[in-house]
């Protein structure tokens, strides 16, 4: 639960700087977000959660 929170958390911020940065329309951000809520009801959402998780680990793994 928190790894999906704070990813949404960072998502939306970058959607925000793109936003107010780079020009992204406000419209372009909801397709975006629609796109991931009716891409979080598909068949394929598992494995996107599953390849999240193991990039999660695997950055969480780097020691400096």
């Amino acid at each position: 639960m928190i790894l999906s929170m704070s990813g949404v958390l960072l998502l939306g911020v970058v959607v925000f700087l793109f936003c107010r940065k780079d020009g992204l329309k406000s419209s372009h951000a909801t397709v975006c977000g629609l796109f991931g809520f009716y891409l979080s009801s598909t068949a394929i959402a598992p494995s996107i959660k599953a390849g999240g998780s193991s990039l999660a680990s695997l950055l969480g793994g780097i020691n400096f």
